[in-house]
């Protein structure tokens, strides 16, 4: 159980290597063998015990040599700038799962096959995310560029929309899909591919995990 009272109530734009909408979700193998991912969340409203979280951004990013459930993968978290030491000391515990009943949110699952957390980044970071226009946006100067935009008709070139609900999911219960590229920059965790995955929500966490809309 948790000792710790939070709520984050947040956007999510997360990008991943794979092609769109991410075997992960449908408990299949990734595409290419492997899992890279950057993840991006601005909280629009949310604290952590006494410590307000209300504007907060962040970024994660993320990497497993085979499928997520074998481990031995790696993590790094980029804080704004803007946070204050109490908001990156919430976050970094978010981020790592803890406070959290197991299980009940992807960053206390991650945790467990999680090998290396690397030391956090403080940065600025440009966060931008349309969930009804699937388009986002992360960069982060010398670090890493991210974008978002819908999945488009190989023949038309016209925006192709996928919604997938995941009623027991421990990220978000309805996400849109769409596209993504994405580059890092000499970083501890190399990122780089066009056309893979992206999915955009508004999510509610607590300790118990995603709140029902």
């Amino acid at each position: 159980m948790s000792s710790v009272d939070w709520k984050i109530e947040a956007t999510d734009f997360t990008t991943c290597n794979c092609d769109f909408s991410c075997p992960c979700q449908f408990n299949a193998p990734p595409t290419h063998g492997d899992c890279r991912a950057a993840v991006g969340m601005r909280i629009e409203h949310g604290h952590f015990g006494d410590t307000a979280l209300d504007g907060a951004v962040f970024v994660g990013l993320l990497a497993w040599p085979g499928a997520i459930h074998e481990g031995r993968g790696q993590a790094q978290l980029i804080l704004d700038e803007h946070t204050t030491d109490a908001q990156r000391q919430a976050l970094t515990a978010l981020f790592k799962g803890e406070e959290t009943e197991p299980g009940a949110t992807i960053f206390n699952v991650f945790s467990n096959v999680i090998d290396t957390y690397f030391e956090p980044l403080v940065s600025p970071i440009e966060f931008q995310a349309d969930v009804e226009a699937r388009t986002g946006r992360i960069a982060i100067p010398g670090v890493v560029e991210g974008t978002g935009e819908p999945i488009r008709n190989p023949v038309t070139g016209e925006p192709h929309r996928a919604r997938v609900t995941l009623p027991e999911g421990f990220e978000y219960h309805e996400a849109e899909y769409g596209s993504s590229s994405v580059k890092t920059h000499e970083t501890l965790i190399p990122l780089e591919w066009t056309a893979g995955h992206a999915h955009f929500a508004r999510v509610t966490w607590t300790p118990q995990g995603v709140v029902h809309a």
